[in-house]
Order: C-alpha cells, then sequence, then structure tokens
C-alpha cells in the first residue's frame, strides 16, 4: 500500500485536524534547507582545515564523517518518537542544535576535539530533520492532496540545502574576512529564521491517549520487509557514497591542481555535484515506479559508471574528467536518494513511516565513512584501484537489486501489476 495517502493521513489515529494549504510544506522544507546547509557546509572546507589548521588528510575525513555520529541516533530515535509524540515536538531542537554546532566549528578551527563535537551537533540536527522533517513533509503533501509528492520534495530540500551551505562556504572561506568563521556565522543566521517559521505549521500526528511502551515504538517491523532487504538496503550507502567520492576525496587529490584557489575548487566541485544530483531529483518521478525497481536499477548504473569515472580522474588528475567524474556521481546520488525514498513510502505504513525513513538514512550515511576509509586504505593502495573495486562493488549491488525488480512489492502494487 502507499505509506501516505490523503485518506490514510485523515484516518491516522490522533492526526491533526487543521488542513494544511498546498505550501505549507515549504516552512518545513525551509528548516530542511537550513540544517542540511549546517550539515555539508563544512565539506569544502576540508582543504582549508588542511591547510590552516595543518590536520591530516585522514584527520580531516573521519571529522566529515563524525557527524554521523549525531545523525544515527537523532535518526534512529527521533524518527519513531515523532511517530509517538507527534512531529513538531522533535523537528523543533533541530534548529538550536544546528545553531549551536555551527558556531562551535567557528570557534574552534584549530581543535580537533572542538570540530567533532561540532560535527556531532551539526548531525543530531541533520538526523532529525531527515526522520522527522521528510515525514512531516510527506504528511502535509498527503494532506493537501499531493501523496506522491512528498518524498521528491523532501529530498530537494534537503539536496539545495546541501547546494547552497557548500557553495556559499567554499567562497566565504576563500574570499571572505574570517574565513574559518564567517560561513558558519552566516548559516546560524538563517537557521534562526528557518526554525521560527516551523512554529506556524499544524501538527499532522497528534499522540494519542494509549501510547505504550517506549521501546515498542523504537521497533520498526517494516525493517524485515524483502524489498527494503533486497532493494533499499544495497542502494542505501551509495547515497553519500557516491557524493563523499566526489566532493570529499577528489578535491584533495586535486589540491596542487585548484589553480592556487584549493577551497573555492573544493566548493566548485562540490556544487556540481550537489546541482547535478538536484536537477535528477526534479525528473525522478518520470523514472520511479510503483511497479518496479526501475529507478534504483538505473541509479546504481549510474553510480557504476560514476565510480569508473572516478577511477580516472585520480588517475589523470584531469580537470574535465574530474569535473565530469563528480557530475555523474551527483546523478547518481540524486536519483538514488528519490528512488530509495519513494520505495520506503510505498513499503512503510503511516504508523512506522518516520521508523523507516530513520533506518533507511543511518544506512545511505554510512557512505560517509567512505573518504575516511579511502584515506586510511591510501597508505597501500592507489586512489584508482580503490575506485575500481569501488565499480565492483556497486556492479554486484546492482545485480542484487535488479534480481528483485518486481519481486515483493507491497499488496496494492501487487494487485496493480496483475492487472496490467
Amino acid at each position: 500500500m502507499t505509506a501516505v495517502t490523503a485518506d490514510a493521513a485523515a484516518a491516522t489515529p490522533g492526526a491533526g485536524t487543521t488542513t494544511p494549504g498546498a505550501r505549507t510544506w515549504l516552512r518545513v522544507g525551509a528548516l530542511m534547507c537550513a540544517v542540511a546547509w549546517g550539515g555539508n557546509e563544512f565539506t569544502p572546507l576540508l582543504v582549508m582545515y588542511r591547510e590552516v589548521s595543518h590536520l591530516s588528510a585522514l584527520t580531516v575525513n573521519v571529522l566529515l564523517a563524525a557527524y554521523v555520529l549525531g545523525i544515527v541516533p537523532a535518526l534512529l530515535v527521533g524518527g519513531p518518537l515523532s511517530d509517538r509524540y507527534g512531529r513538531r515536538p522533535l523537528l523543533l531542537p533541530a534548529a538550536p542544535l544546528g545553531i549551536v554546532g555551527s558556531l562551535v566549528l567557528a570557534l574552534g578551527p584549530a581543535s580537533v576535539p572542538a570540530l567533532a563535537a561540532g560535527r556531532v551537533l551539526s548531525g543530531l540536527a541533520l538526523g532529525l530533520v531527515m526522520a522527522v522533517g521528510t515525514t512531516w513533509v510527506a504528511e502535509l503533501c498527503a494532506a493537501a492532496g499531493e501523496p506522491r509528492a512528498g518524498a521528491r520534495r523532501a529530498s530537494l530540500a534537503l539536496t539545495a540545502g546541501f547546494l547552497v551551505g557548500a557553495g556559499l562556504a567554499g567562497v566565504l572561506a576563500q574570499w571572505g574576512p574570517w574565513r574559518t568563521g564567517t560561513p558558519y556565522l552566516v548559516h546560524a543566521v538563517v537557521t534562526v529564521v528557518a526554525g521560527l517559521g516551523v512554529l506556524a505549521v499544524p501538527e499532522t500526528r497528534r499522540p494519542t491517549g494509549d501510547r505504550g511502551r517506549l521501546r515498542d515504538d523504537l521497533r520498526v517491523p517494516a525493517v524485515a520487509h524483502r524489498r527494503f532487504l533486497r532493494v533499499v538496503l544495497p542502494l542505501a550507502p551509495w547515497v553519500f557514497g557516491a557524493v563523499g567520492s566526489a566532493y570529499a576525496v577528489l578535491p584533495g587529490l586535486m589540491r596542487e591542481h585548484a589553480g592556487g584557489m584549493p577551497i573555492a575548487f573544493s566548493a566548485l566541485l562540490t556544487v556540481v555535484t550537489l546541482a547535478v544530483g538536484f536537477g535528477v531529483q526534479t525528473l525522478g518521478r518520470l523514472v520511479d515506479t510503483h511497479r518496479s525497481a526501475r529507478a534504483s536499477v538505473v541509479a546504481l548504473v549510474i553510480l557504476v559508471v560514476g565510480m569508473g569515472l572516478a577511477a580516472w580522474a585520480s588517475r589523470t588528475l584531469a580537470l574535465p574528467v574530474v569535473l565530469l567524474a563528480a557530475a555523474v556521481l551527483g546523478a547518481g546520488y540524486g536519483l538514488a536518494l528519490v528512488a530509495g525514498l519513494s520505495e520506503v513510502q510505498r513499503i512503510a505504513t503511516p504508523s512506522d513511516l518516520a521508523g523507516l525513513t530513520a533506518v533507511y538514512y543511518s544506512a545511505a550515511y554510512l557512505g560517509f565513512f567512505v573518504p575516511a576509509v579511502l584515506a586510511w586504505l591510501s597508505t597501500r593502495w592507489a586512489y584508482p584501484q580503490m575506485f575500481v573495486a569501488g565499480v565492483g562493488v556497486a556492479g554486484v549491488c546492482l545485480v542484487v537489486v535488479a534480481a528483485a525488480w518486481r519481486a515483493h512489492l507491497p499488496v496494492g502494487d501487487e494487485a496493480a501489476l496483475r492487472m496490467r
């Protein structure tokens, strides 16, 4: 069955009674965008921290992945708790967490513990908006009569934040007055405004009288759904594994070939990757279908090609090849994100949509450890060799997902197939 429809949202026990307008979701989307901005503004500054703070490649890539330590708990706990207590109480803390995270990063550019703490706080904020915000947007769209728009709009809001945050942070760090602090201060101001905007959004899931045990809410039965195991999980780590390879690994390899502006070049690669991903997401509905795993398979095909191009780029360090690799990996990221969210919304029920979304994003963010793993292994293998190995792993995932093309579809979709 479809996870969230207008009728299902209305029938959900404890659901809100206020009917949202067609654009109400934009307020939640704005906060998602602002917090994603804060989560990704660190990325183009990896080169800066290597030059200004003299941190090693392994250290900065571990710091990049450190916010996963905040994201995953926030996802796994925030999503189910929002099913229990409502969307607003769990989403509102995201803004202050993101603001404090940015301020800590601004004040401790040479301190690894401070940078790690700031990243974890940013991760906690991002985890909440990804699990709770994505679900809230889906429910607001469904209640406004656009049930299929939720996944795409939520992913677009996140990607827009990732894109703007990285681009502006790179520009301010390369040419701004306080290169290690101005990007974070700008983000803090934006997040204050976005956080205030959410206060006026109607609740879509109100708590019921009989809540049962908390530990029962933290269980997500839909995780055992065979389609989730065979289609969603093999794809998920490639979502951020792709972008991590494009804008965390390749800029570091190009430090000596960036025309004397390594921070700006890192921001450029990030913008190219995410801009292509954003564009692909707007077209995602043309590829995605409830009748098969077409979008997931196409995404993995693109990612196989992207990893091959990354291997070529890391060997030649030629600017056109690097830009092409970043663009193709961005396309794979964009379609993979939409495909995964769409599958999740088809598999889940209204009672565990936030929880299953949280599990999906948690698996996706494991991909952000890819740059750190590659940096650690780079003392034994060259980057071209490791990217070629990535082609092989992506190919295996492609075979696994393609083998489940129409397997274990939710009941409503299987019935639709039989009618064709």
